[in-house]
């Protein structure tokens, strides 16, 4: 059995033809913040559930409808969502967290800290300097966590 969560952030208004497809078949959709417009949780949803933060330039109207941070638990699994990893604001292994998603800097990052996953899809948006233009799976099965980080000017 395997559980696949579609996780993105930093879309800025943008939601790309090639995030769209990468995430066709996910179980799940976690977006990261920064988000730029509602409609791309409306997009997303039509993929898949949605939980969703908002960010830093998440600050129009509509974006008050979005927690700063999320606790999620799918597949028995304790996600974290928090825009900056900069303000994490708890224990992670304290509270029992299995991974922690953010977003905000932009840069892809996959890393195991103790027992804590920490993972960050990258941007997904508008490129920013010469960083990519990625999102990020993370499969749940029997044998852990497995996560991976997608390219989309590869798809």
């Amino acid at each position: 059995m395997m559980f696949r969560i579609g996780i993105i952030s930093d879309t800025h208004g943008l939601l790309r033809p090639e995030a769209e497809r990468r995430l066709a078949g996910v179980d799940h959709i976690i977006h990261g913040g920064d988000i730029g417009d509602p409609g791309i949780i409306v997009a997303l949803a039509r993929i898949a559930p949605v939980t969703a933060i908002r960010g830093n330039v998440d600050r129009a109207g509509w974006a008050r409808d979005y927690a700063e941070t999320a606790l999620v638990c799918l597949a028995d699994r304790s996600i974290y969502v928090v825009h900056d990893l900069k303000t994490l604001q708890i224990d992670a292994v304290a509270r029992g967290i299995d991974v922690v998603v953010s977003g905000h800097s932009h840069v892809p990052k996959v890393e195991m800290v103790g027992s804590v996953l920490y993972l960050n899809p990258g941007s997904a948006g508008r490129r920013r300097f010469k960083l990519p233009i990625t999102l990020a799976t993370l499969d749940i099965t029997p044998g852990g966590l497995h996560p991976v980080i997608h390219d989309l000017g590869e798809s």
